[in-house]
Formats: structure tokens, C-alpha cells, sequence
């Protein structure tokens, strides 16, 4: 299955990751001298985003589980395309706000999506390296992201465009293309997959079906009709809101360096072309790390937690470092090597993060819509972390460096927080059983609600 499904979910994410990031690369390029942008008016544009974005995770969720998702990802990725196209020839700061408003529309759906799309296919235990391997493209996307910039400025001048232009209009192109290809080669559902046998269909949803209940003594296969009342579960559930902390102090210094890294290490005294090239690096070292934290976390014994509480130090030390060094000043190589630390932290611990949500959450339509608002309020750290680093602050930047570090500490907390809690409602459960004799019924209604349903720790 993996080869037939995760190439193109790579693909679609690493245009995604491309297409979101590449303002970045657009500014040390000289957008905002040519819409005679301020400093703010560009963290708006950045800001913005987010707000749709947000809005439109969940609605997406529920419409990729109604309809097919060889029709609605690809679709909404022909949009996207459109719209970062279109963004190559705005002429004023208001017209790049609203294709950014008009870019978080579109682009919602997509990682969410994706995320709930792998639980569809793989168990509980085989999915954080999954993720991990189509969510590493977006580290390949932040390396090539910078290739590319360095590459396509050199179209300064064609067709009386500059380069920054270029940037959007020819990767919104390679967007649009690519979902064309994808409407032919994503496929569904296990059960109507056609590189399976019956029987290996069979086998794929049985063993999806009855997964959380594993370890319980009773097998309960988990519902798979609609009912509003599964999204509400979703909205008042705890662990959504703990994790969400967790999110954000992952996700904030996420965006912070996707946003900023390149004009982070111009600001250190580096040309622009020297910026972009030395983003390389960092991405290519993240995404390899991204996929063996991923490999033993699905091995291992002691749980996902461990998994995305030491990266989690790691994001922690390497703002520590940054934010000392640019506090002392004239030590660029000290701070890029505390972003370096830093980043490879980030991209180990998302996936983990994603993975370790979805484990726990139980009823398929519960799931979809919880790992929606998951991701969707969790985004939300892109708007704040789009205003950490200010152009007012540079070169140092050392108010953006701490509030990554805030966020960073609450997460943490919040990852012992929700281990501790499923720890002891397992525990729970363990010693009472269904004494209160829930039907089978009643129990696949309650996902993982259900006495039977075991957290992963």
C-alpha cells in the first residue's frame, strides 16, 4: 500500500508546504519594495492566511469523508494552484492580501485531509512513520523552496516580471499540473481499492474496524455512520484541547522558521542568494531525523509521548541558543546553529504529534472532524507566529526567539499532561471493565469513550 498511496500524498504536501512558505523567499526577492509594503502590512499578509485556513479545516474533513478523495484533494489543489498563480501579478499590498485570504480557503483541506486520509488505510500503531514520510516532504519543500527561489529569481526581468513574480506564478503552475495527474492515481477507500484482492480488503478493514478496542478483552468495531452528534463529541472533548497546547508549541516555531528562516540568515549579513542556500541543509537534516523518530515510535513500547517530548527539548535548546547569541550579537554561525537544533526538533515531533491525536480519538466520524479542529485551531499558531518576528526587531529578533520558547515550554507540559491522563484512564478502565453493561452497540458509538477503547500512551 505504501507505494501506491504515500508518493502522491508527498507530492501533493510538498506543494502545499511550497506554495505556503514561498512569501518568504518572495520577500528577500524584493516583494515588498515593489508594493511599497511596511514591515506590518507584510505580517498581515501573513496573518490572514491563517484566519481562513482555520475556518474551513473542518467543513473540509467532513466533505473529503462524504465524498471521494481522488475528487475533492485534487480539486481543491487545482484551486490553491490557481490562486498562487494568480498571485505572481498583484500590483498592490491590498490585492496580496486578498489572494493570501483566498489561498487559506483552498489550501485547508489538504493537510487535514491527508492526515485523516492515512487513518483510513493504516493502524494505530503503523501510522506515525506514514505520516512522517509525506509530512518530511514538507521539510524537502523547505529545501527546495530555497533552490528553487535562487533558481527562478534569475528570471528577473522576463516577460518584464520580477523575480519574486516568477516565484509564485511558475510553482502555482507546477501545483495546478500535478492535481490534474492526481484525479487519476489517488486512490479511495481500502474497500474499493483496486490493487487489493477481496481478501485483502477484507483484512484491511477488519483490522482497522476493531483496532482500539485491542488489549480490552472485547472486540467492539468502531461506527462508521454520520451523526452531528459525533462532531459535537469532537468540539467537547479534553484531550483535543490539551493536545492543542501541544500543537502550538510545536506548530509556532514551525511557522516561525518556514516564514522567516530566509530572511533570519539575511539579516545575519548574508546575501540573499547565500539565505537561500543555506536553508538547504537544515531541511534535509529534519526531514531524515522526521523519519527514524517516526520508525521507532511506532515500534516501541513505552509509548508516542517520549517521542515528541525529546524533540520537543531539542526545539527548546536551540531557540535557548539562538536567543543567546543574538542577544550577545556578531555570532551568525551560533544562531544558525540554534535554528538548525531547533528545526530538527520541529519536524520529528509533528508527525508524532498528528499521529499521537488520531491514536486517540475513536468513531471515524469523530476522528474526522477532531483531527480538523486539531490541525485547523492549531494553525492558528501561524498567525501568531507570523507576527513574532517584526521588522523592527532585526537583526536580532530576540522577541520572536522568546516567544518560540514560551510556547515551547507550555507544549511540553502539555505532552506530560495527556500522557498522565491516558495513562490513568487506562488504568481505569482496566480495573472496571463494562460494568455497566454497555451494549456492543453502545459501546462502538462511544468510541473511544467506550470502556473498551485503550489510549495510546
Amino acid at each position: 500500500m505504501d507505494l501506491r498511496l504515500l508518493p502522491m500524498l508527498a507530492l501533493l504536501y510538498l506543494l502545499s508546504f511550497l506554495d505556503r512558505g514561498n512569501i518568504g523567499n518572495a520577500k528577500i526577492e524584493g516583494l515588498t519594495e515593489t508594493l511599497h509594503m511596511t514591515g506590518p502590512q507584510y505580517n498581515w499578509c501573513l496573518t490572514v492566511f491563517f484566519f481562513t485556513y482555520c475556518a474551513f479545516e473542518v467543513p473540509s474533513n467532513l466533505m473529503l469523508k462524504r465524498l471521494r478523495p481522488s475528487i475533492w484533494l485534487p480539486s481543491i489543489m487545482v484551486a490553491w494552484g490557481t490562486v498562487m498563480t494568480l498571485m505572481g501579478i498583484v500590483q498592490s499590498y491590498h490585492g496580496l492580501l486578498i489572494a493570501r485570504i483566498f489561498l487559506g480557503v483552498t489550501e485547508a483541506g489538504l493537510f487535514p485531509g491527508v492526515a485523516y486520509y492515512i487513518t483510513m488505510w493504516y493502524c494505530r500503531k503503523e501510522g506515525q512513520l506514514r505520516q512522517a514520510l509525506f509530512f518530511s516532504a514538507a521539510s524537502i519543500a523547505g529545501a527546495f523552496s530555497g533552490l528553487l527561489a535562487f533558481a527562478i529569481a534569475k528570471m528577473d526581468g522576463v516577460g518584464g516580471l520580477e523575480g519574486w513574480r516568477w516565484i509564485f506564478i511558475l510553482e502555482g503552475i507546477a501545483t495546478v499540473l500535478v492535481a490534474i495527474s492526481a484525479y487519476f492515481v489517488l486512490f479511495d477507500f481500502p474497500d474499493t481499492a483496486s490493487f487489493l484482492t477481496i481478501e485483502e480488503r477484507a483484512w484491511v478493514v477488519h483490522r482497522l474496524k476493531y483496532q482500539g478496542s485491542e488489549g480490552s478483552g472485547q472486540m467492539v468495531a468502531e461506527t462508521d455512520f454520520f451523526h452531528w452528534d459525533f462532531v459535537k463529541a469532537a468540539f467537547t472533548d479534553w484531550q483535543i484541547y490539551t493536545g492543542l497546547l501541544m500543537y502550538w508549541g510545536i506548530v509556532c516555531p514551525l511557522y516561525g522558521i518556514a516564514l522567516f528562516l530566509p530572511t533570519i540568515i539575511n539579516e545575519l549579513g548574508y546575501v540573499s542568494s547565500t539565505a537561500q542556500l543555506l536553508t538547504v541543509p537544515i531541511y534535509i537534516t529534519a526531514a531524515c531525523l522526521t523519519i527514524v523518530t517516526a520508525w521507532y515510535s511506532d515500534r516501541s513500547k513505552v509509548g508516542r509521548a517520549f517521542y515528541i517530548f525529546i524533540p520537543m527539548c531539542a526545539i527548546l535548546i536551540g531557540f535557548i541558543i539562538a536567543i543567546a547569541a543574538s542577544a550577545h550579537g556578531h555570532l551568525p554561525g551560533l544562531v544558525y546553529a540554534g535554528v538548525f537544533i531547533a528545526t530538527c526538533g520541529i519536524y520529528p515531533a509533528f508527525p508524532g504529534n498528528i499521529c499521537w491525536m488520531s491514536n486517540n480519538l475513536a468513531g471515524s466520524y469523530k476522528r474526522s472532524a477532531g483531527m480538523a479542529i486539531h490541525i485547523g485551531a492549531g494553525n492558528l499558531a501561524g498567525a501568531m507566529a507570523s507576527n513574532f518576528y517584526r521588522a523592527n526587531d532585526k537583526p536580532k529578533y530576540i522577541l520572536g526567539h522568546a516567544l518560540e520558547i514560551g510556547f515551547v515550554s507550555v507544549g511540553m507540559i502539555a505532552v506530560l499532561v495527556l500522557r498522565w491522563n491516558y495513562a490513568r484512564i487506562n488504568a481505569q478502565r482496566d480495573r472496571e471493565g463494562n460494568e455497566k453493561g454497555h451494549s456492543l452497540k453502545e459501546m462502538s458509538d462511544m468510541g473511544d469513550r467506550a470502556p473498551t477503547f485503550r489510549y495510546i500512551l
